[in-house]
């Protein structure tokens, strides 16, 4: 068994517990940024290290594999039941090392500084659509309560909204409206650029490309999908995507009685709101769950999109 390193990652401060032998602690450490990152490079075997699945782990991950070592990313929410009593950095090292040893509970693959880019782009527009809409809600609030009507539909709003702001009604708070017909008109060329990114970005891939070819399915959800899902072998089935993506029902069974009740919601909530908008339809979840598995069929397969293809079982 090669050494386990259990790091507690945290913004300055990263409590570490060496492990030779399982279920016993040899060393345990405190160190700063730049002590971990020579702590690191001064193994000089390949070490098996153990993380939970954050915000720099994948940063960490990514340098611990360029020297040559073994990463393993595990999930917060599989983490917690190992830990005993109280919540420190301690206990945290221990709860990995713990959850490390159980067979059933998969890892989290280190993504690549590629796929956090693409995240991190998809992060920033949400951000700007979100910011984009708060606005728009805080000017139709506004002219309501001045008694003038704004259309619902965004395009319509904003199409409407530079006649609205000059109406005697909102005379006296016409600057600060144009301030914020402004600041709308920003978001929306941030988010416009931002998705012109990434059509620059995946204009010669030929995944994302197949993956837009499927009905219901855009640019972005396929960008998303590509860069959440990374490696699609690693589910055996279409169902086990759309399972970890948290649309299919939550299960739950005691003895003869089995319950299935709405979509369990535990996977990545922006892919899944992608999808299901992209669906939009009386049953959008049930059509969304099927687009997953079209498009874990044709990225595993590498089959073009056919909205004929019949699938058969051997005899």
């Amino acid at each position: 068994m090669p050494k386990q390193i259990a790091v507690d990652l945290a913004k300055s401060v990263y409590q570490v517990a060496e492990s030779v032998r399982a279920g016993h602690v040899n060393q345990r450490r405190r160190l700063g940024r730049e002590a971990f990152r020579r702590y690191i490079q001064e193994q000089a075997e390949p070490v098996e290290w153990l993380m939970e699945a954050c915000g720099t782990a994948h940063y960490w991950g990514r340098f611990a594999q360029s020297l040559g070592h073994r990463v393993i990313l595990l999930h917060p929410r599989y983490v917690k039941p190992y830990r005993r009593r109280n919540k420190t950095d301690r206990n945290d090292c221990d709860a990995l090392l713990e959850a490390a040893r159980c067979a059933g509970i998969h890892p989290v693959p280190v993504k690549s500084h590629e796929q956090q880019q693409l995240q991190q782009l998809h992060g920033l527009r949400e951000a700007w659509k979100k910011s984009r809409t708060q606005r728009i809600n805080l000017l139709r609030g506004i002219f309501r309560e001045m008694g003038l009507e704004a259309p619902a539909s965004i395009a319509a709003f904003l199409h409407a909204a530079n006649e609205l702001v000059e109406q005697p009604e909102v005379a006296a708070r016409r600057g600060q409206l144009q301030i914020v017909l402004a600041e709308i008109n920003l978001y929306e060329q941030c988010m416009v650029e931002c998705e012109q990114q990434l059509a620059r970005w995946h204009a010669d891939d030929a995944i994302v490309r197949r993956l837009d070819e499927v009905s219901g399915i855009g640019l972005l959800s396929a960008s998303a999908l590509k860069t959440a899902v990374g490696q699609p072998e690693r589910f055996a089935s279409g169902r086990q995507l759309s399972a970890w993506l948290g649309m299919t029902p939550r299960e739950y069974s005691s003895g003869n009685t089995r319950k299935l009740e709405h979509i369990s919601r535990q996977g990545n909530v922006y892919v899944r709101t992608l999808l299901i908008h992209g669906a939009a339809s009386k049953a959008a979840v049930a059509l969304a769950n099927k687009l997953v598995r079209i498009c874990w069929a044709m990225w595993c397969h590498e089959r073009r999109f056919s909205g004929d293809w019949q699938s058969s079982r051997p005899a």
